[in-house]
């Protein structure tokens, strides 16, 4: 089982998921073409590409995903109000490459099993995914107001987790954004900070999770270091260490980040 962030960021965000079987993209928040030349660097191409999973209907999910369906005949899955949400910004896609996920249901895909579950956001029906390949675990957990059980326990026993360290509180308070701007941001329906994630990783880091990658930063109100230092500061003080019991790496705003292989 494979994962590799393509990009992830306040500007666009796409995750692959892959096993020997079965390839998955969630999320195409980038251009087609940006999304084709991180998977070329997988060495891959969009004919290899099963399925595409959206979050929700934020243009930095789905910007690439419609012209992506069409090009490579692609299925785009995703619950039934982001659907009504989003069709309108995709273009016309076909009846068979329209599909619906549920929210705690599992959705098969050859040796895939993709599960939903909910997330709070400003969206109409975000979701998180957990995705299995047999024993194997890895959880996408992106654009979160603030954390429910749901979101720990869906978390839970991962090998591999993409979280959200999206800003800075300091920093989105002194910053120049207008203050509604602020307000979303800082919310119970819009995005995790730092200090959250952090706080969020030390109650549900475990034997099993080998690897956290902090993603979706803010380009105004956060820095790659500081959400780093932040959460490894977090995670030391409750008797977690940052290469010992678990490896921690940023994803990438603009590049494809580290593959991970379990």
């Amino acid at each position: 089982m494979e994962f590799c962030t393509l990009v992830s960021g306040s500007s666009g965000n796409s995750s692959y998921v892959g096993t020997k079987h079965t390839r998955i993209l969630v999320d195409a928040g980038v251009s087609g073409k940006k999304i084709l030349e991180s998977l070329a660097e997988l060495k891959l191409t969009g004919n290899d590409i099963d399925a595409l999973f959206i979050t929700h209907e934020h243009l930095d999910h789905i910007k690439g995903a419609g012209i992506f369906s069409r090009r490579f005949n692609v299925p785009i899955y995703a619950t039934y109000d982001t659907w009504m949400a989003m069709e309108d910004n995709l273009g016309k896609i076909g009846p068979e490459n329209k599909r619906f996920v549920y929210a705690g249901e599992n959705c098969i895909i050859n040796d895939l099993c993709i599960r939903p579950f909910s997330i709070p956001h400003d969206a109409v029906e975000p979701v998180g995914y957990n995705i299995f390949a047999g024993e194997k675990k890895i959880t996408i957990a992106t654009d979160i107001g603030h954390i429910t059980d749901e979101i720990r326990e869906s978390i839970a026993e991962s090998e591999i987790l993409l979280l959200e360290a999206n800003h800075d509180e300091e920093m989105v308070q002194k910053g120049s954004y207008p203050w509604h701007l602020k307000k979303r941001i800082l919310s119970d329906r819009g995005h995790l900070s730092n200090k959250t994630a952090g706080e969020l990783l030390s109650s549900v880091v475990d034997g099993k999770m080998k690897h956290v990658f902090l993603g979706h930063l803010s380009q105004e109100n956060n820095e790659p270091h500081l959400a780093f230092d932040t959460v490894e500061k977090i995670l030391t003080r409750n008797k977690i260490q940052v290469g010992k019991h678990i490896k921690m790496d940023m994803a990438y705003r603009h590049n494809t980040g580290i593959k991970v292989e379990l």
